[in-house]
């Protein structure tokens, strides 16, 4: 007798914070942004705060917008890493994460999207932490200290023309410190990241080709089924922070086109769709989550993402999440629901096996060059492996390849590019599909390789 078949009928729950450490707002910059974004210019008070929080205040109209611009939400802030710490004692302690356990008894799981505050030119007005590594560092000691199913993944902001640090702009292309962030992950952190999570949700042609090249799962979706969501706010309109209107709306991964990154296509990485907490736009609701369930229901696999900052407290926004969660998985019992990384939940989503990228480096020395010889016994992620490169003054660069074939690749160093003597250290990193990374190390005084898996 035919043995019917099981359908499965699992949601993985995805929490990707934006990772940018501690930010100072001072009263004066909250009616400034008042003013820039919606024209009201109203004298800086505590007492006009509570009138604008508690729509006092005549704005033609406008009353509810700037209510939502700045709730008490939206502007408590922890403006130092005392602050950021106290709050991640809180909600990494076992009691919290266990407030709600998932089909498997397991708590609530973080993926910690750390940026580098780096390459800006003007004032730091709201005294981020500048510097290579200071953000990565920081989560990466405690996670250290505190072993967890947590895991860190990679956020990028494109340089601002103007240099500002409050400010952002949208081209990887003009931004040639993306090169330096990334080579020194992998020089100086032997890491290199997997899973990616976009700067004001914002992608664009050059940064959808950039990521083809390295980076395979991208939590970046935001659409909506209410196209109107954000309207009301000025500065979020007409896609400036992040234009998915055409992108799929399931709670699934899709391959983007080459020609449009929300379209579904035919190329290799693979973007998730994730919505706001608690935000002014996209914020995910609870219907949104009863979607996913819905979909679980079907037999379709589920991934539902969502995405806040530790710059303010996360207590409330996760409470508020796990609510949701909790409401609707008791409609639906059949339903198994899983808190994890974003790396898991995409291995699980797409039923991907393991493969190493098993690169094998060869370096050959003369007198005046040295050739990089690579070879992947395992599959890579993209068309090159990522070559990351530090000279003896200090700089940090990125290369391409010599292409040989799908497995094999080369770089010369000489006098005509860069020359060989100006070398310390060159890393070579890949992805494969499932996400595995791998870094090779060759110290040029030493010549001693050393290779990472992560």
């Amino acid at each position: 007798m035919k043995k019917e078949k099981v359908i499965k009928k699992e949601v993985y729950i995805v929490h990707c914070v934006d990772t940018e450490g501690p930010m100072y707002e001072s009263l004066e910059s909250t009616f400034s942004r008042v003013k820039d974004i919606f024209g009201f210019d109203i004298e800086a008070s505590y007492f006009n705060l509570d009138l604008l929080q508690n729509k006092k205040i005549d704005l033609n109209g406008k009353e509810e917008a700037v209510k939502n611009l700045i709730s008490p939400e939206r502007i408590n802030m922890n403006e130092t890493w005392h602050d950021v710490d106290q709050m991640l004692d809180k909600i990494t302690s076992d009691k919290f994460r266990n407030k709600v356990i998932d089909s498997s008894d397991n708590g609530w799981v973080y993926t910690w999207f750390c940026l580098d505050h780096v390459g800006f030119t003007g004032e730091n007005p709201r005294r981020r932490d500048a510097g290579h590594h200071n953000v990565f560092d920081h989560y990466l000691a405690r996670l250290r200290d505190n072993p967890s199913r947590d895991q860190i993944q990679w956020h990028y902001h494109p340089l601002p023309a103007n240099g500002n640090y409050n400010a952002s702009g949208v081209a990887y292309l003009n931004s040639s410190n993306i090169w330096e962030v990334l080579s020194r992950k992998i020089i100086d952190r032997k890491w290199f990241p997997s899973v990616y999570r976009p700067g004001f949700h914002c992608e664009r042609p050059d940064s959808h080709w950039f990521l083809e090249q390295w980076i395979p799962f991208d939590f970046a979706n935001q659409s909506m089924k209410n196209k109107s969501s954000g309207i009301d706010q000025p500065d979020l309109s007409n896609g400036r922070w992040g234009d998915w209107k055409e992108a799929p709306i399931k709670w699934s991964a899709y391959h983007p086109s080459h020609d449009n990154y929300q379209l579904p296509g035919d190329c290799r990485r693979w973007i998730f769709r994730c919505l706001n907490m608690e935000a002014r736009l996209r914020e995910i609701t609870e219907e949104d989550i009863r979607d996913g369930f819905k979909q679980a229901q079907k037999g379709e696999k589920t991934c539902i993402s969502f995405t806040n900052h530790d710059f303010r407290d996360m207590e409330p926004e996760i409470n508020k999440v796990r609510d949701m969660i909790d409401t609707v998985s008791k409609e639906m019992p059949d339903v198994e629901y899983y808190f994890v990384d974003a790396l898991t939940a995409a291995k699980k989503m797409l039923d991907l096996k393991i493969i190493i990228p098993d690169m094998k480096v060869n370096v050959v020395k003369t007198s005046k060059t040295i050739e990089l010889h690579v070879k992947s016994v395992g599959k890579l992620f993209g068309v090159q492996p990522y070559l990351a490169i530090k000279t003896r003054d200090g700089r940090y660069l990125w290369e391409n390849f010599d292409r040989h074939s799908d497995k094999e690749w080369s770089f010369v160093f000489d006098e005509f590019h860069i020359p060989a003597n100006c070398l310390e250290e060159i890393g070579v990193a890949s992805n494969s599909p499932s996400g595995n990374s791998q870094i090779i190390i060759y110290n040029v005084d030493s010549e001693l390789l050393s290779t990472y898996e992560l």
